[in-house]
């Protein structure tokens, strides 16, 4: 994400504030031992991740939003859905910002895909910005559309607040380009479900990260 430069836009007077957010949980997402969910598992929230959504709609109608984007898997629809109804907002789907392909791996646990694949893990693990999820994308596939995405996002609403609902591995790779965090430190990021991270674009086109997976407002879930 660009940290420094203009915006193409006429400056604003305040920053343009992106509020990136998980999705609520899914059933897969509450399984146990931990599988993949990437873009082939569809399913809706759990309750769980219904009450997670809620949550997160009341923390942010305390806020002025002026649009709310999302994926366009289920899961952060639903999620986008219940934040966008406190202002009166239809959601805007961005392809771009889907979760990654996890190819091969989806719904299945790490613990089969070392045993099953144990080359393919290896390789994985020892550089997964290059390379990807067995027949899926890599974490460098992910930012180079995620990123831009973001970017025109916050390019379109100069002084102005947005919701965004995307997914764990979109947030991770695009926080940890803001942060110019390696990407043994960005895969260690943690993006809870329904999570909130702040990022602001001031008027000269500096971007910062404000918050980083914030969930107070789910304290009391649990």
């Amino acid at each position: 994400m660009t940290k420094t430069g203009t915006s193409q836009h006429e400056p604003a007077s305040e920053p343009a504030t992106l509020y990136l957010i998980r999705h609520g949980a899914t059933e897969a997402n509450e399984q146990r031992p931990y599988i993949l969910q990437g873009r082939g598992l569809d399913g809706p929230l759990s309750e769980t991740g219904r009450a997670q959504a809620h949550a997160v709609a009341e923390y942010l109608k305390t806020f002025r939003l002026d649009a709310v984007y999302c994926s366009t898997l289920r899961r952060a629809r639903e999620t986008a859905s219940l934040i966008a109804e406190h202002f009166q907002l239809e959601p805007q789907t961005v392809p771009e910002l889907g979760e990654v392909d996890v190819g091969r791996w989806e719904g299945m646990s790490w613990d089969r895909i070392s045993s099953e694949f144990p080359a393919e893990y290896e390789a994985f693990l020892a550089d997964c910005m290059n390379t990807p999820y067995m027949e899926g994308e890599s974490y460098g596939d992910v930012l180079r559309r995620a990123m831009p995405a973001l970017e025109n996002i916050l390019d379109r609403h100069a002084g102005q607040r947005v919701a965004v609902v995307a997914h764990n591995v979109v947030n991770r790779v695009c926080l940890g380009s803001l942060l110019d965090l390696s990407i043994e430190k960005t895969r260690t990021l943690k993006q809870s479900n329904c999570c909130v991270n702040m990022i602001q674009r001031e008027a000269t086109g500096q971007t910062m990260l404000v918050t980083l997976n914030s969930r107070f407002h789910l304290d009391h879930l649990g």
